[in-house]
C-alpha cells in the first residue's frame, strides 16, 4: 500500500472521527432533547396506551428515578446463583484431603511397600491429618481476610444524593413498597376522570415548560415540573452551556392531543397525554449566534407522550416525557 493511499485513508478516518465528536454536541435540542426521561409512578415500566395521536406507542424511559420492580428480584436471583456456584471451603478441604490420601497410597503401591506405607513414611496417618488440617486452616483464614478486603464498602455520609432523591413522595413510597415486597406489592391504582380544565392545564404547561427551558429560567422550570424532571433539564442545559451552546424554542402550538391514561395511586394523580405539536427549535453557538442544529425559521412537528402529576389539592406538573415509538 502506497504512502499516498495511507494518507488519504488517514484523512478520511480523521474526518469521520470529527463528525462523530460533533454529533453529541448538537443532539440536545428542545426540552428533553428527544430522550425519554422521567417517571409515571408505578406504571413507569409499562408502556402507555396507544392513541390516534401516537398509534405506535411510546419509547421506554431512558432516564428514570423509579427503579424497576423486577430489579430487586433479579439481584437476589443473581446473588443466589453466584453463591451456589461458589465452591465450598469444606468441600475443597475434603477434596484436598482425599487427594492427599490417595496420592500417598498410590506412592506406597508404586514403591512396592503397600497402599498404606506411603502414609507411614509421613509420620503416620494422624500426623498427616494434623498437617492437612493446619494447612487448610491457614488457607481458610487467608482467604477470609482477602475476601473481606475485596468486598465493596457501603457509601458513607456526604455522598451525592441519587436521582431517586428527586422523586415525589408518592413515587418514593411506591418504590419502597416494591422493593420490600420483591416487586409484588405494587401500590393500588384506580382510573380517574379529567375535566376540560385539566386538558387546558396540559396545553398551557406544554407552552410554559418550553418557554422556561428556552429562556434557561430555572425558577420557571421548578414551578412547572417535578424535581426529577428539573434535574434532567438542568443537566441538559448545563451540558449545552459547557459546550458554548444555547437552545431556543418558540411558537409552540398544540396540533392534536389524546389522553392515554389517567389514574390515581395514593395521594397522587397521574395523566399521560399523547401530544402532537409544532415548534421552532434551533441550537445556537452562544458567542456567535450561529445555528448549529435545527432551523430558526421553519417549524417542525413533534409527537411525544407527556405525563403530568399532581398531589391532592396541588397543580399539575410535568413528570415525564417519552418520545413516540
Amino acid at each position: 500500500m502506497s504512502l499516498i493511499l495511507l494518507a488519504r485513508r488517514g484523512r478520511a478516518i480523521a474526518f469521520l472521527a470529527g463528525a462523530l465528536l460533533i454529533v453529541p454536541m448538537v443532539a440536545e435540542a428542545r426540552p428533553g432533547g428527544g430522550k425519554s426521561s422521567g417517571s409515571r409512578g408505578s406504571r413507569t415500566e409499562s408502556a402507555p396506551a396507544r392513541t390516534d395521536t401516537a398509534p405506535n406507542g411510546a419509547q421506554p424511559f431512558q432516564r428514570s428515578a423509579t427503579p424497576s420492580p423486577a430489579a430487586p428480584m433479579a439481584g437476589a436471583a443473581a446473588g443466589a446463583a453466584a453463591q451456589a456456584a461458589r465452591p465450598s471451603m469444606a468441600r475443597n478441604l475434603m477434596m484436598g484431603l482425599g487427594a492427599g490420601l490417595l496420592g500417598a497410597g498410590l506412592f506406597g503401591m508404586l514403591s512396592g511397600s503397600g497402599f498404606f506405607s506411603g502414609l507411614a513414611s509421613l509420620a503416620g496417618i494422624f500426623g498427616f491429618l494434623m498437617q492437612i488440617a493446619l494447612i487448610g486452616g491457614l488457607i481458610w483464614l487467608a482467604l477470609r481476610f482477602f475476601r473481606r478486603r475485596s468486598e465493596p464498602q457501603l457509601a458513607g455520609a456526604g455522598a451525592p444524593l441519587p436521582r431517586e432523591a428527586y422523586q415525589p413522595q408518592a413515587q418514593n413510597q411506591a418504590a419502597r413498597m416494591g422493593m420490600m415486597g420483591g416487586g409484588s406489592a405494587a401500590p393500588q391504582t384506580q382510573p380517574i376522570q379529567l375535566t376540560g380544565e385539566d386538558f387546558s392545564a396540559f396545553e398551557r404547561l406544554l407552552t410554559e415548560v418550553n418557554a422556561a427551558y428556552s429562556n434557561e429560567d430555572e425558577a420557571g422550570l421548578r414551578q412547572h415540573v417535578t424535581p426529577e424532571m428539573f434535574g434532567y433539564f438542568d443537566e441538559d442545559l448545563s451540558g449545552n452551556a459547557k459546550k458554548g451552546l444555547v437552545d431556543r424554542v418558540s411558537e409552540v402550538k398544540l396540533l392534536k392531543g389524546d389522553l392515554a391514561e389517567a389514574w390515581r395511586e395514593g395521594d397522587a394523580d397521574y395523566a399521560t397525554v399523547a401530544m402532537r405539536f409544532s415548534l421552532i427549535n434551533a441550537l445556537y453557538e452562544r458567542a456567535s449566534g450561529k445555528v448549529v442544529d435545527g432551523n430558526a425559521t421553519v417549524p417542525q412537528e413533534v409527537t411525544e407522550h407527556w405525563t403530568f402529576l399532581r398531589t391532592r389539592g396541588g397543580a399539575w406538573k410535568l413528570s415525564g416525557i417519552q418520545a413516540a415509538a
